[in-house]
């Protein structure tokens, strides 16, 4: 149970920040920093602004950062916007990956436009994609990073007439994303037996220790067709709601644009902001003298984990050198 859901991961970090932070720590208590990291690690907020190797460390982690990025940019694709007459803004990979790196600073380049290729299905990374079609495709591309690599390879051997059992399941570390040559899909007749290519993906999801979609909704996949590209599987992959619901980090495509909880905390924190202001009708500047003074409701904010603390901590120290200077 501990190595499969990768508890010693967790338990190192936890044990690597304590001792960064060990300083602030002794104020309130190792007990309370223990439950603070766990709490945030069931809740999936553990991965915010945190380093790369860390957020695709464990298929939690993965999953969490779905998450995420969707509650916290679905009014992209919400909200109209100028290039689009659908009533959603669409964007390049490089504006995708930059809402990421709002995330995961040091968040790769590489799978982002992997992920876009998925949808443009070539070299066109200047296109424009909705957020709906870029967030299942990064989905797949994201989670699935090292099966489709070895999928790649799988492919490239079927269409070069290989016996696909050599294919090697990457064993390197699953930080490192390798170059993917896209295989050649330009004619849509081509492609290989969709039958073999599932006996080849049934046999890699079989024997590789990394996260695979499941099988039998792969066969479901591959047995309506008679051939299969490369790109026109990870599309399939992409629009599958069955694959999305076995993975769990995302709704349905048709409630993607739907956070009933994240609206309700929006609504209370609207509320709140509300309530500092003085609303109503201008008034005379002699009635606001006359009006009694009235201290402004304090808004406290919860306990942020220490490399959220440490991270403002450091921007806020910035900015007061910028402002020393300024003033000088």
């Amino acid at each position: 149970f501990a190595a499969q859901r990768h508890v010693l991961t967790y338990m190192e970090d936890a044990v690597s920040q304590l001792l960064e932070n060990r300083g602030d720590i002794s104020q309130y208590g190792i007990a309370r920093f223990f439950t603070e990291y766990f709490n945030s690690v069931r809740q999936g907020t553990h991965i915010l602004f945190r380093e790369f190797s860390f957020v695709q460390a464990t298929p939690h982690n993965r999953a969490s950062f779905l998450r995420t990025f969707w509650r916290c940019f679905r009014t992209v694709g919400k909200n109209g916007g100028k290039y689009s007459s659908i009533c959603c803004y669409l964007l390049t990979a490089q504006e995708y990956h930059c809402l990421l790196q709002l995330l995961c600073p040091d968040f790769p380049m590489e799978l982002t436009q992997k992920a876009a290729r998925i949808v443009l299905m070539d070299d066109a990374m200047d296109c424009l994609m909705s957020f709906s079609d870029f967030l299942f495709a990064f989905q797949i591309q994201f989670y699935y990073s090292e099966f489709l690599e070895s999928v790649a390879a799988i492919y490239q051997d079927l269409l070069a007439g290989k016996n696909p059992n050599t294919v090697i399941v990457p064993t390197s570390s699953s930080g490192q994303h390798r170059q993917r040559q896209p295989p050649n899909d330009c004619n849509p007749l081509e492609g290989v037996e969709a039958s073999l290519f599932y006996q080849c993906l049934e046999s890699l999801c079989d024997r590789s220790k990394y996260s695979c979609p499941p099988s039998a909704l792969v066969k479901e996949m591959l047995s309506n067709v008679q051939r299969m590209t490369f790109y026109g599987f990870l599309m399939a992959l992409a629009k599958d709601q069955g694959i999305n619901r076995a993975l769990g980090a995302l709704p349905d495509k048709g409630d993607l644009f739907l956070d009933p909880a994240m609206d309700q905390e929006i609504e209370k924190l609207v509320a709140q902001v509300s309530g500092l202001s003085v609303s109503g009708p201008a008034s005379s500047s002699a009635d606001t003298a006359n009006m009694p003074a009235r201290n402004s409701p304090r808004i406290n904010s919860p306990w942020k984990p220490l490399h959220h603390r440490r991270k403002m901590d450091a921007e806020s120290e910035g900015s007061n050198e910028e402002t020393d200077s300024s003033e000088n």
